[in-house]
């Protein structure tokens, strides 16, 4: 009772759409991650930076959801249910700030 099959690693070919793919993910995000380090240096403080900031932050979630979570393949409502409640979140965050900060300017 032999087994005729190999012990190891089996080596398969490299896809070059797949490396491809991976390098212009790499791009993207290295693109989107140096406008917001530049931007950071050359903006003042305030709501606009913060906001700018904010999307650059979704868009890149949005990204990596879609590339490395596999989910631009997936059912719309799979997808939906995870996008629509971070915008809710953010959303939510977005309005605590601004009411915190009035809170505080009314106790002043």
């Amino acid at each position: 009772m032999a087994h005729d099959h190999k012990n190891g690693l089996e080596v398969i070919p490299r896809d070059p759409a797949k490396i491809k793919k991976i390098w212009m993910t790499a791009l993207i995000l290295f693109i989107i991650t140096a406008v917001e380090f530049v931007l950071a240096f050359t903006m003042p403080r305030g709501l606009l930076l913060y906001a700018i900031f904010i999307i650059l932050t979704i868009v890149k979630a949005y990204y990596i959801m879609m590339e490395f979570m596999h989910l631009g393949e997936e059912a719309k409502p799979l997808f939906y249910s995870i996008i629509v409640p971070i915008i809710f979140l953010v959303w939510l965050v977005i309005a605590l700030m601004k009411e915190g900060s009035e809170i505080f300017v009314m106790r002043w």
